[in-house]
């Protein structure tokens, strides 16, 4: 696979770097799960020399780089695939600043905290302070990192190689229209209901354990080999290696499907990390493409297979040996308590039709943001403007709206669009599996085995060697297109 003797030395070379990135991901997943708050300042201090380590040791690549880039005719996919990433890598740290680096680790540190106080308090002004330090560090760093039309490509090309505003621009102004359709159809013919009393039934955290366990097995993850399940107040996958993949879920002791759905969600991560060919191991392409692509990868396991009418069928026996509760409800039942369609204020709660209005109210939000038409204290009237307009409903408290999730805290601009991302790649692979594999009846025979290899050979084994919009095309012969995405959705919700 790799041949080239310059990208074997910056291979070599590279395991510093890589070496950094997996203390710094051991770090945030303990800060996430078991680390006291106390330990927050601590933290911030370690998570930011990290920071400015893995900036130094990438730069000190910047010679070795300079000589594979003149022997890219000679070289094959992958050392392709390395040269690009390293390049993208120093290109950033050449352009922004170590100060300003490390300001934005220790301001993301201390503000994550804050955050997490103020949305129990739902106390959007003790947080605003935090909010607005982040944003001046992420317009700096966007005016570092340089841009054509608008700040905010800067940002979304750092999550989404080559993902621009133009881009989601054209995403949203097809998909928001078709979603409103579709949305209307089914509320006026109420086929798929609005509430459920399960929602309110309390569960066992014992048993959802033991539930999640169970999922975990029918979606034949490596239980405590190559991975692990924790939990967390926002679940989320880390990947430390290639054969250290961690999940977390959460309990929130009702409506048993956010829990059992988080789990999916997250193992859908997790396959995608697991996947990757072992010959990237400790490579710079050894991580997944991006953001979106891997969130299409979590989106299809929790929704394409976990919501489907066959998973459904498939579940329905553990579910009721495990729930007393059950015992009066058949797989149909649950299909729909598990397909719940309502407009809601909770992103992580939203159902299929539903979640990629959250996304499109967040882009705008931060597309204005970042270029200065808005202020933060504006922000809370700005975001139940955004809700009215795209949903209907507003806000009664900033829990419920600006302050609901974790990701603005961690400077996490950019980040948002990758979810709608992931959810049109979600309709790509589901126009494409059919052509391969029957997948109903996959789903219903519990063949994930088969779904696991044509997500593996399609987009998983290739690790981050091609940029989103190329692997797109190399494996689908398009890039993105929310039409597939239409058209699941259409098929599944109205017939």
């Amino acid at each position: 696979m790799f041949q080239n003797k310059t990208i074997l030395d910056l291979i070599q070379r590279y395991r510093l770097v890589w070496a950094v990135g997996h203390a710094s991901a051991v770090l945030n997943w303990d800060f996430e799960t078991y680390m006291p708050p106390e330990g927050t300042r601590a933290r911030a201090i370690a998570n930011s020399e990290l920071a400015l380590l893995r900036q130094r040791f990438t730069l000190s690549l910047k010679e070795l780089v300079g000589q594979a880039e003149k022997e890219d005719a000679s070289l094959n996919e992958e050392e392709k695939g390395v040269l690009r990433v390293l390049k993208r890598q120093l290109d950033y740290y050449e352009k922004v600043p170590p100060e300003l680096i490390e300001k934005l680790s220790k301001t993301r540190a201390e503000a994550n905290q804050v955050w997490r106080i103020a949305r129990k308090k739902s106390d959007f002004q003790s947080f605003k302070p935090h909010l607005e330090k982040l944003i001046e560090l992420k317009r700096e760093e966007a005016e570092k990192i340089g841009y054509e039309k608008h700040p905010y490509d800067a940002l979304l090309d750092r999550n989404e190689e080559g993902l621009r505003t133009d881009d989601m621009d054209s995403i949203f102004e097809k998909l928001i229209p078709n979603l409103k359709r579709i949305l209307a159809k089914v509320q006026k013919e109420r086929t798929y209901p609005k509430r459920h009393e399960l929602e309110s039934v309390k569960y066992d955290k014992r048993v959802m354990e033991s539930v999640n366990n169970s999922i975990l097995n029918i979606l034949d993850m490596p239980n405590e080999t190559r991975f692990r399940m924790d939990i967390s107040t926002h679940p989320f996958t880390t990947g430390f290696s290639l054969n250290d993949v961690r999940i977390t879920t959460r309990y929130e002791g009702k409506d048993f499907r956010a829990s059992m759905f988080a789990t999916m969600h997250e193992c859908g991560h997790a396959i995608y990390g697991l996947q990757v060919s072992q010959d990237l191991e400790y490579t710079p392409i050894s991580g997944g493409a991006s953001g979106g692509i891997h969130e299409s990868q979590s989106r299809f396991i929790e929704n394409v297979v976990g919501r489907s009418r066959d998973f459904s069928k498939v579940v329905t026996p553990m579910l009721k040996s495990k729930f007393k509760f059950l015992k009066k409800y058949d797989a149909e039942d649950l299909y729909y308590y598990f397909n719940l369609v309502r407009r809601s204020f909770i992103r992580v709660d939203a159902d299929e039709l539903t979640y990629n209005f959250h996304i499109a109210i967040r882009y705008q939000i931060e597309k204005q943001i970042l270029g200065g038409e808005v202020s933060v204290s504006e922000l809370p009237s700005i975001w139940s403007e955004k809700f009215k307009d795209n949903l209907g409903i507003v806000p009664k408290t900033d829990s419920q709206g600006v302050l609901q999730d974790i990701h603005w805290s961690g400077g996490g601009f950019g980040g948002f669009p990758s979810y709608t991302i992931g959810n049109v790649v979600d309709g790509m692979i589901w126009n494409n599996i059919r052509k391969e594999i029957d997948l109903p009846k996959t789903i219903r025979t519990k063949d994930i085995k088969k779904i696991k290899a044509f997500l593996g050979n399609k987009i998983h084994k290739w690790g981050s060697t091609f940029a989103p919009k190329d692997l797109l095309r190399k494996e689908f012969g398009e890039s993105y297109n929310p039409d597939w995405l239409v058209q699941y959705l259409e098929q599944k919700y109205v017939g």
